[in-house]
């Protein structure tokens, strides 16, 4: 080793432990991530030397706060510090904003910066748009501000709400009546519902009126106030479905609008997500936050899915590489 190695003094066993993993498995995921470092071991000091020792003892240091602030070190967020770290982003700052703890005493937080950029957006705006593919955690970070607005007296209601689109189904031979119907669309925003709130507290909230789920249909005509709206899968919208959702709100109130344009599935692409940030342009409350395959935060694979097909785009019904 040379003289100019770095040396951690890590406080106590217990956060030792935490930091090096199960039989070392977070330790030599470390350790691969930085190849041309040397790691050892000893005690509670770590030492570090080689070529990316600086990188690999921001991660050290990162992930040293993150476990002192009570936070469970595993595999999935060990990838996500060293990614955040190779960006230049402090991941005990991501990782340390939490949300809600749901009454499982899970802890609700955003997992990238990406997802921290779209928290923060939705605390400070009235409407936020947020666009990005599958598993970025779009609807699930909205319904839990939501549901933690609620439970802060910040409104009094939250409307949940998605278009219903057949997206290559067919409402028609769907059996029951037209909610029995529109049921599996709006099913996404139920589970995210339940998970955050035992399911008994749920559904009276849902029975009280106080938690409404129901298809975009329902808003027409309405003036929600003092409510935390959030519209699904927004790329399944028309224009006018769109203009329609965006002037129902009331005073008091605020707005979520997810969507992924790679995914929809109106007739002739004419969606009321697409060129929707132009024309708001400069509308003060609104913004936009965008979102990539970095801020999947769902199994490795679903990353690399989504990564492939950002590669391509379909221009005259046909798929080309970009």
């Amino acid at each position: 080793m040379s003289d100019t190695q770095i040396k951690i003094d890590i406080p106590t066993n217990h956060l030792m432990a935490d930091l090096l993993g199960d039989r070392d498995e977070l330790l030599r995921l470390i350790e691969d991530s930085f190849k041309e470092t040397s790691i050892h071991v000893r005690g509670n000091r770590i030492t570090i030397d080689g070529k990316e020792k600086d990188l690999a003892t921001k991660v050290f240091n990162e992930l040293l706060l993150i476990a002192e602030h009570g936070q469970k070190l595993d595999k999935t967020n060990v990838k996500q510090a060293i990614e955040m770290v190779l960006e230049n982003i402090r991941p005990s700052v991501v990782l340390d904003t939490e949300i809600l703890r749901t009454p499982q005493g899970r802890s609700v937080r955003p997992k990238t910066q990406g997802q921290k950029n779209y928290v923060d957006a939705i605390k400070s705006n009235t409407v936020t748009f947020g666009i990005g593919p599958a598993g970025t955690g779009k609807s699930y970070l909205a319904v839990a501000l939501a549901i933690k607005a609620l439970q802060d007296k910040q409104v009094t209601r939250i409307v949940l709400t998605r278009p219903a689109v057949e997206a290559g189904e067919r409402l028609g031979f769907l059996p029951g009546d037209l909610m029995a119907k529109v049921d599996p669309y709006l099913r996404p925003l139920y589970d995210a519902l339940y998970e955050m709130l035992d399911p008994d507290g749920a559904q009276k909230l849902i029975d009280r009126g106080i938690v409404e789920v129901a298809p975009l249909a329902f808003m027409r005509g309405r003036t929600l106030n003092s409510s935390f709206i959030i519209l699904d899968e927004a790329q399944n919208t028309t224009p006018e479905q769109m203009k329609m959702f965006l002037t129902r709100i009331g005073f008091n109130s605020k707005a979520v609008v997810t969507g992924d344009v790679t995914q929809i599935d109106v007739v002739n692409n004419r969606s009321g997500l697409l060129g929707l940030e132009d024309i708001l342009q400069g509308v003060n409350g609104i913004t936009f936050v965008k979102m990539n395959n970095k801020d999947v935060v769902r199994a490795q694979i679903v990353r690399d899915i989504v990564s492939a097909y950002e590669q391509f785009t379909y221009a005259d019904n046909q798929l080309k590489r970009q």
